[in-house]
């Protein structure tokens, strides 16, 4: 059966509990274990799939179709188990299905309550699709005291009464704040925060700080004694030079061996970590860097492009090579005095990633220009696929191509898509309905057209199957406008209806995709798409 480890956060957020489970879980994983990883959230929308990136980072889609948190991200690149459904719930979607239930009379005529139908729908999600897995990591969203996650936490105390004593662990993530004034590290705020949870019925089995500075012995002996911890359950989490290195640095400081000490696990075998130490290696001991633009609308916030961001990398550690980012704001390329040339020479590489809304869009297409008329090698997604398209007709003949996306036109080259097949069957979907859920989300196949530069990528294959999200379609009516053009569409859906994949087969590297490839890539298993694009931008770095 299952042992479940819960993961909750005190004093601030941002502490990285998400990095942490995933790094817990490739640990267990590193030692034979197999394990699963969800996440709960507190806030009211029912997923994230309406938040705007600058709220809450991107947005992380499943093979099944579920938009869930950027954690799950994580959770996936550092295990290489795909997420589901069932590994992400928020407080809206419970809610809404109790009122569901309510509506319907399922409750017959019992008054609703937090306690206990909120609590124990949460239960029913954390106990749900245990398949054969040994381990399965729960991490609570927010901070120990928010109103929002009390009844989160409730019912993580309920579980633990009713499940076997050796089946839950509570791991709390913590601060330990380093007070420059006074030269020296804090636990006060770390003894608050376990008094909080311990308030709520919860006593940590583990503690993980997070510190600047090294945790000295005396105050892991503190910790460890105002809350109720033995000393070496007091894990120190200092900032890593990468993120790749996370996983590696909680094994030295004892993580995945005190979690199986808690449950009473003393016979597990060694990990084995040559894969993380040449994933590391491979990061930080590099042969050469390269310099990607990522010419978008919201480069404001790294965390909106959170997956793309570790696909370039991905990309750059197949290669062996340094991946400089430079994020670049669409809009500057929209003035008369636009610095397009000065900001893109310097380039090795030019990628427009997803988005929406028409604000930076002429500034993606002139940058979609640029690459195609100096030879730069380009990967567009999804909407960046779509400019490519748009600029590609207006090069062809078509000046007023646009999207039906950012207002009426006369040449749709894109436009909103109303129905498509799924394997659920015929998808419909009405211009002016619901926003949320109401996209072609998660995976579909694609049929890649023989000998094309994009079949190669993926290593001579003829049908491939990647991750959606998107509301607006390249309209299949201008292939032939647009293939005369140069632009070749080398991928479509299997009924041939709704283009997956462009690309310039007279240009050096030039690639649009309507998928999401960062969304399958991994440090262990680079996405071939960006392997590949890297690789180009090697080759353009030697002919500059």
């Amino acid at each position: 059966m299952a042992r479940y480890i819960f993961i909750t956060g005190g004093v601030v957020s941002s502490l990285g509990k998400g990095l942490m489970a995933a790094s817990l879980g490739a640990l267990l994983q590193a030692r034979g274990f197999k394990v699963r990883i969800r996440k709960f959230d507190p806030y009211l929308n029912v997923d994230p799939g309406t938040m705007s990136p600058y709220q809450h980072g991107e947005v992380y889609v499943t093979d099944d179709g579920a938009e869930t948190d950027l954690d799950l991200g994580h959770y996936e690149r550092f295990t290489g188990v795909s997420a589901r459904q069932s590994d992400n719930v928020t407080s809206g979607r419970i809610y809404q299905q109790i009122i569901a239930r309510e509506r319907r009379g399922d409750y017959l005529g019992a008054t609703v309550q937090v306690i206990p139908h909120v609590t124990d729908a949460i239960k029913e999600f954390a106990l749900a699709d245990q398949d054969d897995h040994d381990f399965i990591l729960c991490e609570i969203g927010g901070t120990v005291g928010d109103i929002e996650s009390l009844p989160f936490m409730e019912a993580i105390r309920q579980l633990r009464n009713e499940l076997e004593p050796d089946r839950t662990l509570s791991v709390h993530v913590t601060l330990v704040p380093y007070i420059a004034a006074a030269g020296e590290l804090k636990t006060k705020p770390t003894q608050h925060s376990v008094r909080e949870l311990a308030s709520l019925g919860i006593k940590p089995d583990l503690l993980l700080c997070r510190c600047e500075h090294p945790l000295p012995d005396s105050d892991r002996r503190k910790i460890a004694q105002f809350c109720n911890v033995r000393p070496e359950a007091v894990i120190p989490a200092l900032d890593a030079s990468s993120i790749y290195a996370v996983p590696l640095q909680y094994h030295r400081e004892g993580l995945d061996t005190q979690v199986l000490r808690g449950f009473g696990i003393d016979d597990a075998p060694e990990p084995e970590l040559s894969t993380w130490h040449d994933i590391l290696d491979r990061y930080e001991q590099p042969e050469g860097e390269v310099t990607i633009g990522v010419v978008g609308k919201y480069v404001g916030l790294p965390d909106a492009y959170k997956s793309l961001n570790e696909a370039l990398i991905h990309g750059g550690m197949a290669n062996r090579v340094r991946v400089n980012i430079r994020w670049i704001d669409a809009e500057m390329f929209e003035s008369e005095d636009s610095e397009l040339a000065a900001k893109l020479e310097p380039l090795h590489g030019i990628l427009v990633p997803g988005g929406f809304g028409e604000r930076g869009s002429e500034g993606k297409i002139a940058s979609v220009r640029f690459a195609r008329e100096r030879g730069v090698p380009f990967l567009g997604i999804c909407l960046g696929m779509q400019m490519a398209c748009i600029e590609g007709a207006r090069s062809a003949g078509h000046p007023g191509a646009s999207s039906t996306e950012f207002g009426a036109t006369d040449e749709p080259v894109v436009g909103i898509i109303t129905e498509w097949m799924s394997e659920e069957g015929l998808q419909k979907r009405e211009a002016g309905g619901d926003l949320g859920g109401t996209m072609r989300l998660g995976a579909y196949d694609a049929k890649l057209t023989g000998n094309s530069h994009v079949s190669r990528i993926y290593g001579g294959a003829t049908e491939i199957s990647e991750r959606h999200r998107h509301r607006y379609e390249v309209n299949v009516a201008y292939r032939d406008a647009l293939e005369s053009g140069g632009l070749i569409f080398s991928g479509m859906s299997p009924d041939g209806l709704l283009p997956e994949i462009v690309e310039r087969p007279e240009h050096p590297w030039f690639v649009g995709v309507q998928f999401h490839p960062e969304l399958k890539s991994k440090p262990f298993d680079p996405h071939p798409l960006f392997a590949g694009f890297v690789a180009a931008a090697l080759d353009q770095s030697r002919l500059v």
